[in-house]
């Protein structure tokens, strides 16, 4: 039977994320995968994407009851097979090796977002 080791939950605002990155190009490279990066710049505008991307890490972090300086931002990945599946989690590093020590067998993840806020839910199991 499975059990649930976290719960994490984060919520980024769409607006204040775009700043960040008008303000630190670099941030992009910084919090994202090569995968995660193209996927996002697909669209026209990639806030959303990039901000929901981030909001999974550190709902992770939280799931792991650790801060998001526990890991690197690439030691968490939100990845996709094709635009018609659900994302999952690719967790690797020293978040993999967190996760290990807690007993995480298994990731579920939930991304959302609106016109003003992208939100992630991550379960670690």
């Amino acid at each position: 039977m499975a059990q649930l080791i976290g719960v994490g939950v984060d919520s980024v605002e769409l607006d204040r994320f775009a700043t960040a990155m008008a303000r630190t190009p670099a941030l992009v490279e910084r919090l994202f995968s090569g995968p995660e990066r193209s996927y996002a710049l697909a669209r026209a505008d990639p806030t959303e994407r990039f901000a929901v991307r981030f909001a999974a890490k550190e709902a992770v972090a939280k799931a792991l009851g650790v801060g998001i300086f526990a890991f690197d931002y690439h030691d968490v990945e939100v990845v996709r097979a094709d635009d018609r599946s659900a994302p999952t989690l690719r967790v690797s590093g020293r978040a993999r090796a967190l996760a290990d020590a807690r007993g995480v067998s298994r990731w579920h993840i939930s991304l959302t977002h609106t016109e003003r806020t992208a939100t992630a839910v991550v379960i670690a199991e």
